[in-house]
């Protein structure tokens, strides 16, 4: 029942040991500059940073949040996981247990103590991943890092000043952020979820299992468009058992406030008479987009592609000293893809010249419970 968060931790260790002890041949920077500044210190850049320091690069991480990790470790990936396996503890103890002859009376929920056990785990992770960087002699510097040059890195930091940091390398590795709903800024008895992708309904069957009433708008025909299909419609009838409700083929075309409730306005997706909804909660997961405001791009004078940071297969950019990894550029947005996006960019840094063709198949895993999940291979993903 503790596999969710024993396998940050392995993996954690496994980040430091996995990677081969590769040197080659070059001239590394002097004490008055840096091989690589990485830009983010998410799952694409605390990895990249590790590998950067094993294979004998003068590296600085610079990371914004105040901790390490990332969307996955902070917001995303960590949180979720120890939410779905407290809830399935609660839900299982309310349901199952007295099938097995244990009796418990009067079960409840402790919110507090849930977010509470959630927070330690996301922060033990964190932490572990700051001593990596600094087993590795990664310098880490918390701010905001903006290029302003193909060789500088302006660091905005927390008490309002700033500093430029010279690099021969610079590696874009920012993550993704949450696709806004316009209308919507919601800072629990009936939730509306907006989205059915992995994200949405791994936290809506949380909720569920909580006594939450949840409802599932979708403007597609079907959930998490890239599963398999038959594995995604047993993936629904599990939901629905767990008391989700769905209405697809629907778009939402305006959200407001209004004294604490939430009201939405619908329409099938194809057009047709709008409907309304009623919510205590919405929770907007209708996708993410790169994260690249401020980054200073048009600087330097990286080129794009609908929002993501065009590259070669060495993970350059347009701009030869400029590289960029993860959520920023063409791929899935996976922790797991990134990681390995951040190894390739910085053996290349270091000379290695390591090719890699962008991914078309990549394993992906949707969790409605702690003990089990749905698996499938994600295909043709640009």
């Amino acid at each position: 029942m503790i596999r969710a968060f024993l396998a940050p931790a392995v993996r954690q260790r496994e980040v430091a040991s996995r990677f081969s002890k590769v040197v080659f041949a070059r001239g590394f920077a002097t004490d008055a500059d840096r091989d690589v500044v990485i830009i983010g210190g998410g799952p694409a850049g605390y990895v990249a940073a590790i590998k950067a320091g094993q294979l004998g690069l003068k590296t600085t991480c610079v990371e914004g949040r105040g901790s390490l990790g990332g969307t996955c470790l902070n917001v995303g990936c960590i949180p979720s996981k120890a939410l779905l396996n407290s809830s399935h503890m609660y839900h299982d103890a309310k349901t199952n247990f007295a099938n097995y002859g244990v009796v418990v009376d009067n079960v409840k929920v402790d919110w507090g103590a849930m977010l509470k056990q959630k927070e330690n785990t996301v922060s033990g992770l964190t932490k572990g991943i700051e001593g990596l960087l600094k087993k590795n002699k990664v310098d880490y510097v918390q701010g905001w890092g903006k290029i302003k040059s193909p060789t500088e890195v302006e660091v905005s930091m927390a008490d309002g000043t700033s500093q430029i940091l010279k690099t021969k390398n610079i590696l874009i590795a920012t993550g993704s952020e949450v696709t806004p709903l316009p209308g919507l800024v919601i800072d629990e008895e009936n939730m509306v979820v907006i989205g059915a992708g992995y994200i949405g309904l791994e936290m809506g069957s949380v909720y569920a299992r909580l006594g939450t009433k949840v409802t599932v708008v979708e403007f597609l025909d079907s959930i998490v468009p890239t599963m398999d299909s038959e594995v995604r419609r047993t993936f629904m009838r599990t939901l629905e058992k767990q008391g989700l409700k769905f209405k697809m083929q629907t778009k939402v075309t305006k959200g407001e406030v209004v004294d604490g409730v939430v009201h939405l306005t619908t329409e099938p997706s194809k057009g047709g008479e709008a409907s309304k909804m009623e919510a205590d909660v919405v929770l907007v997961s209708i996708g993410r987009r790169p994260f690249t405001e401020g980054l200073g791009l048009e600087t330097v004078g990286i080129t794009t592609e609908r929002g993501r940071i065009t590259v070669d297969s060495h993970f350059r950019t347009n701009v030869s000293s400029i590289y960029a990894v993860g959520d920023v550029v063409p791929g899935p947005m996976l922790a797991h893809k990134a990681e390995e996006d951040g190894v390739a960019a910085v053996e290349n840094i270091a000379g290695g010249l390591k090719i890699v063709e962008l991914l078309k198949k990549i394993s992906m895993l949707v969790h409605k419970a702690e003990e089990d999940g749905f698996a499938a291979a994600v295909e043709n993903i640009t």
